[in-house]
């Protein structure tokens, strides 16, 4: 299976991560001696399409994922902007077109 850019997506359904490519490790701490849970910063409805386009990044399960990023809102900004910025360059996205695909500018 692929997404509509041609990457090859695993078997559910995600593209790898735009932010940490093979990186094994938190993108917070990191650390890779915890267990690591995938995190899309723009869920909800937009959850499937952060999957496909390689929009998520790996956090450890307690400490950095529902430790920080499901609890201080400024870590969660701050990933949502970092994922904005690399999304517009890997795909040559300007600032209105994010809007479009993902409802709001966090830049």
């Amino acid at each position: 299976m692929r997404n509509d850019y041609g990457v090859k997506l695993d078997r559910n359904g995600y593209a790898p991560s735009i932010l940490q490519g093979d990186s094994q490790c938190c993108w917070l701490c990191g650390r890779s001696d915890q267990k690591l849970d995938r995190h899309e910063p723009f869920g909800g409805p937009f959850r499937n399409k952060s999957k496909s386009l390689g929009m998520w990044v790996l956090l450890c399960h307690e400490r950095c994922h529902f430790g920080r990023v499901h609890k201080y809102q400024q870590d969660s900004v701050e990933l949502k902007k970092s994922m904005q910025a690399a999304a517009m360059v890997k795909y040559k996205w300007d600032e209105e077109e994010f809007i479009q695909e993902f409802g709001r500018n966090w830049l």
